[in-house]
C-alpha cells in the first residue's frame, strides 16, 4: 500500500472532516495571534468565527433539506446525518457570511480589519478542504501521462488535489510573512486574489469540472469574476485612502 492509499484509507469519508476541523483549529489559532496586530478584539473575533461556522453548518444542511423536502419528509431524522453529501455548501457559505456580517455590525467590529485578522483562518481552512478532497478522491484531475500522475478512478490523472494543497500552503506562508500594511483589507484581498488565480490554473486540469455555455468551466468563470472584483475592491480602497489624506 503506497502513501496515498494509506492516507485515503485513514481519512476516508466521513473521517475526511477531521482534516477540515484540524485546519480550522490551526487557522483560528493563527488568527487569534494576529488579532492584536490588526487591533481587533480577540473575544469578538472568536465569537464571529463561531457564528460563521454555526451558520455554515446549520444553513447548509437546512437549505439542502428545503431543496429536497420530499426526501427529508420521508426520513426527517436524516437531517442529523453526518453524511456530507446532504449539504448545500454554497448556501452554507452564504448563510455563514450573512450571519457573521450581521453579528459583526451588531458588535461594531471594524469590517476590513476583521477580515485581515481572519485571513489566516481562511487560508488554513483552504488547506484542510484540499486535504479533504485528496482523502475523499473528489476534485480529481483529468487523465494524463505526466510522471507524477496518480492512479484514481481507474486512470492515471493529474494530482489536482495535491496541486491545491501546495498552492494553499504557499498562500498561507505568503500571508504569514507579510509585513503589516497600513491599508485595512490588504491581506484579505491578497488572499482572495491569490486563491482565485490558483483556482484558475488548477481548474483547467480538473476532470470533474462543471461545464456551461458550450464547454466553459463554471469554476474558472467564477474565479475570473472574483479576481476582477478583488482588483476593483483594492482600487476602491486606495482611492478612499487618498481622499482621506
Amino acid at each position: 500500500m503506497n502513501g496515498l492509499s494509506f492516507f485515503q484509507n485513514v481519512f476516508a469519508p466521513p473521517r475526511d472532516l477531521i482534516l477540515i476541523v484540524l485546519a480550522a483549529w490551526l487557522g483560528l489559532t493563527l488568527s487569534e495571534r494576529r488579532a492584536t496586530r490588526h487591533r481587533v478584539n480577540l473575544d469578538s473575533l472568536s465569537n464571529i468565527l463561531l457564528v460563521g461556522v454555526s451558520g455554515f453548518i446549520l444553513g447548509g444542511r437546512i437549505l439542502y433539506a428545503l431543496e429536497n423536502l420530499a426526501s427529508f419528509a420521508q426520513s426527517p431524522s436524516s437531517i442529523f446525518s453526518i453524511n456530507t453529501s446532504l449539504f448545500d455548501p454554497w448556501g452554507g457559505l452564504a448563510i455563514a457570511a450573512l450571519s457573521a456580517l450581521a453579528y459583526g455590525q451588531h458588535i461594531h467590529l471594524p469590517f476590513w480589519k476583521s477580515l485581515d485578522a481572519l485571513t489566516p483562518f481562511f487560508a488554513a481552512l483552504a488547506i484542510g478542504i484540499a486535504c479533504s478532497h485528496l482523502a475523499a478522491g473528489t476534485a480529481f484531475g483529468k487523465e494524463t501521462n505526466v510522471p507524477w500522475a496518480i492512479d484514481q478512478w481507474g486512470a492515471l490523472r493529474h494530482p489536482t488535489q495535491i496541486y491545491e494543497i501546495i498552492a494553499s500552503l504557499l498562500i498561507l506562508a505568503l500571508i504569514l510573512i507579510q509585513k503589516p500594511n497600513p491599508t485595512a483589507g490588504y491581506e484579505f484581498l491578497l488572499f482572495v486574489a491569490l486563491t482565485s488565480a490558483s483556482r484558475l490554473l488548477i481548474e483547467g486540469l480538473r476532470g470533474d469540472s462543471t461545464l456551461i455555455l458550450g464547454g466553459l468551466r463554471a469554476a474558472q468563470i467564477t474565479a475570473w469574476f472574483i479576481l476582477f472584483a478583488t482588483f476593483i475592491g483594492w482600487e476602491y480602497k486606495i482611492r478612499q485612502e487618498h481622499r482621506e489624506e
